[in-house]
């Protein structure tokens, strides 16, 4: 039996988890990755282990290792050429950790518990040249609890999301067509919400939603006058003095 080639775009947590299952499966993978911070999972390390051939620079078409069958892309933090797209014949796919097309862009699940969402999820869809805006193949609710922290959503989105990567891979292999998105939706550009800064004048409840989705260490908590502010109760001690 002829090996599959596949590529993978990956970074952080589930980007490591996508190169397990890949790896059991007996699949040829090569991987385009980031250099991490220590706090993020590092990809890049994992491929050293394993012996499993990879870059840091961004996938492009002249530095393909072979030409795939199938491209996964799992929090990679680059936009895919379309000719890429095009020499792969439409097989490439992304997780994305929203209800598309709501929270298209960056930072989803953390404006997500800013606004107040009550759920989110996960998306596997196509990639498209529109960023976000491919057909979907998998997408799952994940209930927001009224404690959760940027930290801990995160996690438990992907880690459910990652039991789907083997079914929308074959879906993908399988030209299944997917579902057209609906038409709205909305789009969050990269950078930190609001500077990381709470506004006084915002609600009660928004300034307890925004403490806790800036919670994701070593980076910044959010702040008031470079104050950082770890939990309602210090914003209260620092605002009622």
């Amino acid at each position: 039996m002829i090996k599959l080639n596949v590529i993978l775009c990956g970074y952080n947590w589930i980007g490591c988890k996508a190169l397990e299952l890949l790896l059991q499966k007996g699949y040829n993978v090569f991987v385009y990755t980031h250099s991490n911070p220590p706090h993020i999972n590092s990809l890049e390390e994992l491929c050293e282990k394993w012996e499993v051939p990879y870059t840091t620079n961004k996938i492009s078409i002249t530095n393909l290792p072979f030409v795939p069958d199938i491209i996964c892309s799992v929090y990679y933090r680059d936009i895919i050429d379309e000719e890429i797209i095009m020499l792969v014949k439409g097989k490439i796919f992304n997780v994305h950790p929203s209800l598309l097309p709501k929270y298209r862009g960056c930072s989803s699940l953390t404006w997500a518990i800013i606004n107040g969402e009550h759920e989110t999820g996960f998306t596997y869809h196509y990639i498209t040249k529109d960023v976000d805006r491919g057909r979907i193949i998998i997408q799952k609710k994940i209930k927001i609890s009224d404690w959760e922290t940027q930290i801990t959503l995160y996690h438990k989105v992907m880690f459910e999301a990652s039991k789907y990567f083997i079914d929308a891979f074959n879906k993908v292999l399988d030209c299944k067509e997917g579902i057209p998105q609906k038409k709205g939706g909305s789009y969050y550009k990269r950078g930190c919400p609001f500077g990381g800064q709470i506004n006084t004048s915002w609600e009660t409840e928004k300034i307890k939603r925004f403490i806790r989705a800036m919670v994701y260490p070593p980076l910044p908590y959010a702040s008031i006058n470079k104050k950082e502010i770890r939990s309602f109760k210090e914003y209260l001690k620092y605002t009622q003095k």
